[in-house]
């Protein structure tokens, strides 16, 4: 055979469909062979013998470099370097209008940042926050030319990003015409109003601390903002997808939605099933803050049961990472604790470790779950998200038995603190492979920053 660049051997080689004992040979960024045996001159060997070689993972919602509270979350750089490490080889992001400016300038100031920073490939969901007719019409231009996702957030009254019901239907509505995706995160904006005021005072603070934002946020201020969603989703015939669920009654209103015929999926991520709301209770209880926050055990049961059932299609970390010094900017004050958590670089190994190693999941749905159904719904696939010849040579060289104990000090992120911190792990990425380069072996970057490219997606995608 023609020289290769990459050969990849001896592994158990996985995609949804199925798992087989095979070489992979790699050419000019490309997957060009699957077979036993490949013979090839000169190229660069890794022997997968007794691991995973698995689509790279896709973490389909991430916010690296966001500016909000008043500071601002870990860089692109540092950012894609840690998720290369954790096997990411692509991350979504997001480009949100400022009210009265356009998409296009927020789209287009996001991707000048991301420039020469990036060290795995990347794309953007669009951030609608001002909907008009110029909204409309630019939504239509990007959903042909490259982002059809878009993203609202149904959140508190006087939020930068808040959308309203009648914005979120005309969306929706737009999204049943072109083939595009509306990403909601869903929070009743109204009554989180009114309770995150009554908890938001001196005795209230002072008698349960950061433990006033999940008071603030009962389950209710989740799964009846869902229920609305797919209320004007059912009646527009429109795209939707719920992001980060956290509640076990949001599972089960989309798990019936699905069965009706509702053009609807969703999302969950690793804190609402590893985590719990006790941890707000502790001396450092701020540092977990996040909307939506983490829930009961009951929740997160709920929430592994609606990943075997297919009721939630894709993981995603929702990183957005502030260190200890960044959230300590509360001083008290829930309201003031900059919300987010960490994740990227954790990703694949702690699901791997809960889904697989402890609940027993196939390779092939926990592959679905963390790169191929994310490349499908946002329109990547199959260049993205399969082990496929002709697909990307974005590849998750993962080694099964490695035994790892997570440890803030030993990630490569910037990040000083860990929400899984001494966490452990069985199943580990062994090495990462974007577009046929190795960015990362055995914890090490190994990459360089600017190799990730800007990814135009295409309408339509399905699960």
């Amino acid at each position: 055979m023609k020289d290769l660049d990459l050969i990849i051997r001896n592994g158990q080689v996985v995609n949804p469909d199925r798992v087989v004992t095979a070489d992979v040979g790699i050419q000019d960024g490309r997957i060009v062979k699957i077979s036993a045996d490949i013979l090839a001159r000169g190229a660069e060997e890794i022997d997968a013998r007794s691991m995973y070689v698995m689509p790279g993972g896709i973490d389909p919602h991430v916010h690296f470099h966001l500016r909000d509270y008043g500071t601002i979350t870990e860089d692109w750089d540092s950012a894609t370097a840690a998720a290369a490490c954790g096997g990411v080889t692509t991350v979504i992001d997001f480009a949100f209008q400022e009210k009265g400016h356009s998409l296009k300038e927020s789209i287009e100031e996001r991707i000048e940042d991301a420039r020469d920073k990036v060290s795995i490939d990347y794309s953007l969901h669009a951030g609608i926050t001002d909907w008009n007719q110029a909204t409309r019409e630019e939504m239509r231009y990007y959903t042909a030319n490259g982002i059809p996702s878009f993203k609202m957030l149904t959140v508190p009254l006087d939020a930068e990003w808040m959308a309203d019901d009648a914005a979120v239907f005309s969306v929706l509505e737009e999204t049943e015409e072109s083939g595009a995706v509306l990403l909601l995160h869903a929070e009743s904006a109204s009554v989180l109003d009114l309770l995150i005021e009554r908890y938001h005072t001196p005795a209230m603070m002072k008698k349960h601390g950061a433990y006033c934002h999940p008071l603030s946020r009962p389950p209710y201020t989740e799964y009846e903002a869902i229920q609305r969603a797919i209320i004007w989703a059912r009646a527009t015939g429109g795209r939707l997808c719920i992001a980060h669920l956290s509640t076990a009654e949001g599972a089960d209103s989309i798990s019936r939605a699905r069965k009706d015929g509702v053009d609807l999926w969703a999302e969950t991520c690793p804190h609402y099933l590893l985590l719990t709301d006790d941890l707000f209770k502790g001396k450092d209880g701020h540092y977990y803050a996040t909307t939506p926050q983490i829930r009961k055990h009951s929740d997160s049961l709920r929430l592994l049961e609606a990943i075997k059932a297919d009721t939630i299609q894709i993981l995603s970390t929702d990183s957005c990472t502030y260190t200890t010094d960044q959230k300590n900017i509360w001083s008290g004050d829930f309201t003031m604790i900059p919300y987010g958590l960490p994740g990227v670089e954790t990703f694949i190994p702690t699901m791997f470790t809960f889904l697989v190693h402890q609940h027993n999941l196939s390779l092939e749905r926990f592959v679905s779950l963390v790169s191929t159904n994310a490349a499908r719904l946002y329109g990547l696939y199959p260049r993205k998200g399969a082990i496929l010849e002709g697909s990307d040579a974005d590849i998750l060289v993962l080694d099964p038995a490695k035994k790892v104990t997570i440890d803030c000090k030993k990630l490569v992120t910037d990040c000083d603190w860990s929400p899984y911190q001494g966490m452990k792990l069985t199943g580990y990425p062994y090495a990462t492979i974007s577009r046929g380069k190795i960015v990362a072996r055995e914890g090490r970057f190994t990459g360089e920053y600017g190799w990730g490219r800007f990814l135009k997606r295409k309408p339509g995608g399905e699960i």
